[in-house]
């Protein structure tokens, strides 16, 4: 199954800061240099970035910007340049909408049947398919995440979620409903329910998961017969854009599908205020999440959100210690912990929590931090030197704060944006580094006496994204999946995900679901119709 090898895969058997050091703390030796193999594959990945097609694409056609601006594209492992793309600034949201509006409300897309939908989305995933070592190597390329994964896991997820929401084209249904009084009009009525498209949707994504994300969201607004204005990270543009081309020529459409790239503030705040959307889907951070909710909603736009995580990590005295600090381990390091759902807080009873933090200790010191494309490395660089900084200052406030250090906490080199996976240790639930959202490489451990204590300092957050919880006992599995207070709880593993099943937050986590029939609901809405019986038919309710 997908899910279960997305897991088994992760467990081993403008120009920002181009190359200055971080002002924050002294660097400790560089990451090793990539071998001439892993040169190869790496400068196989810059050979592609020439097929990107650096501009918008708005009404099935790339063009510039309309203020003719651009930005640079940033590889992670150096700080040097990659691609000049187009800027994209209201101007260009106005292009855009006009051009999904117009698809919408005159175009074939949402008047087809749900049969040539799937056809043509099943198309794109075979093109990904064939493009999948491209897509990889352009994921690895533009993010840093390592090509291991990438080639493993997101471009794998990526396809099979096309895939599966093209299956459900043509199973969009509505329902037959007895009436059971004749109303004002002495008539009787049948009445039946339609599921239709909301609209045109405004689609916002995260750069931690370029490819993976567009999938998510463009899959079950496209299967339903939306059109789509999605805008892609300025920090991970390339294969947004290499998808969107894929599409273009799996039959999508123009206007049906139109990508813009640029900062979130110029363009981000357009596309929740624009009355031309009907709908905006966001992943990101929960505070830029509560200012698009804000905004959507104060204009009557449904708005899903996938937001941030301090996601608990529950380990009890009967749980297999060796595989739970490696299933923690990757829980929190999957990523290089850039994941929303990382196991950012693990809470280990007292009693196993010595030999917990030793094994902890251990893997992380032993992770190979250094080149992304390089097979054995398992930790690339951080996405920017913005984020590496903040990272980097709250582990400067986790030592100050009382929190033990007992593995890295140090940036890797000069060039690039590496950073050592991190422990500490002995952290108290009061500092910034357990309430906080990291988003890096820094794993938390606790101590707790009882279970009960565990569970409730656990919940003892304004996040609920996901859970974790290690243990043999199958009391113990029951009572922590209803107590813990998140929208997925994993037993015994963790990053388990699937398109079948429903994933989102509770509290500031997030609105609504990606996956599975949920989200065809976010992207349709009801429409109730009644058709009057001749009054000499018998069966006055139908």
């Amino acid at each position: 199954m997908v899910a279960q090898s997305l897991f088994a895969r992760t467990i081993p058997h403008g120009r920002q800061g181009c190359n200055r050091r971080s002002l924050l703390v002294k660097a400790v030796a560089a990451p090793p240099k990539p071998s001439k193999a892993n040169n190869k594959l790496g400068e196989r990945a810059l050979g592609f970035v020439s097929k990107v097609q650096p501009k918008l694409l708005i009404d099935g056609k790339f063009v510039d910007a309309a203020g003719g601006e651009t930005f640079t594209s940033v590889d992670p492992r150096n700080g040097n340049a990659l691609l000049e793309i187009a800027m994209a600034k209201p101007k260009d949201v106005d292009r855009a909408v006009d051009a999904a509006r117009k698809a919408f409300d005159e175009g074939p897309w949402p008047r087809m049947s749900g049969r040539e939908r799937a056809g043509i989305l099943f198309k794109l995933a075979d093109l990904l398919e064939e493009n999948a070592e491209e897509l990889a190597l352009l994921e690895t390329l533009d993010n840093g995440k390592t090509y291991s994964q990438s080639s493993t896991v997101d471009i794998p997820e990526t396809i099979y979620h096309f895939r599966y929401f093209a299956g459900f084209a043509d199973k969009i249904e509505g329902a037959t409903i007895p009436v059971g009084s004749a109303g004002v009009t002495g008539k009787g009525f049948t009445a039946y329910t339609l599921r239709e498209p909301i609209g045109v949707v405004g689609q916002i994504l995260p750069w931690n998961f370029p490819a993976l994300m567009a999938a998510w969201k463009l899959a079950p607004a496209l299967a339903v017969g939306c059109t789509v204005v999605l805008k892609v990270s300025q920090h991970t543009p390339m294969t947004g854009l290499r998808i969107a081309e894929l599409a273009l020529e799996a039959g999508l459409p123009p206007g049906v599908l139109n990508v813009l790239t640029g900062k979130g503030s110029d363009i981000g705040d357009a596309i929740c205020n624009h009355p031309g959307i009907d709908k905006v889907a966001f992943t990101g951070s929960t505070k830029i999440g509560k200012i698009i909710g804000g905004t959507a909603t104060g204009n009557l736009k449904p708005v899903t959100l996938e937001l941030g995580g301090n996601s608990p990590v529950i380990v009890t005295d009967t749980a297999d210690l060796e595989a739970a600090a490696l299933g923690a381990h990757e829980a929190l390091f999957f990523n290089a912990g850039q994941a929303c759902e990382c196991g950012a807080r693990v809470f280990v009873d007292e009693r196993v929590y010595d030999e917990f933090c030793a094994r902890s200790i251990e893997l992380a010191k032993g992770r190979k931090t250094g080149d992304p494309f390089d097979p054995d490395v398992k930790h690339g660089p951080m996405i920017s030197e913005q984020q590496m900084d903040k990272v980097l200052e709250l582990i400067e406030s986790g030592k100050k704060q009382g929190a033990k250090l007992v593995a890295g906490g140090e940036r890797l080199g000069e060039e690039g944006y590496f950073l050592q996976p991190t422990v500490f240790v002995d952290v108290q639930d009061d500092m910034d580094i357990a309430r906080d959202e990291i988003f890096g490489p820094v794993q938390i451990i606790f101590k707790y006496k009882t279970l009960e204590e565990g569970l409730r300092r656990a919940n003892d957050t304004n996040y609920g994204l996901a859970s974790a919880v290690w243990t043999k006992d199958i009391e113990t599995m029951q009572l922590a999946s209803r107590t813990l207070k998140a929208g997925t709880v994993w037993v015994n593993t963790h990053h388990v995900l699937d398109a079948a099943v429903p994933f989102g937050g509770y509290k500031e986590s997030g609105l609504g679901r990606e996956h599975g029939k949920e989200v065809l609901e976010h992207y349709t809405q009801t429409k109730a119709v009644y058709i009057p019986l001749p009054k000499n038919n018998p069966w006055q309710i139908m």
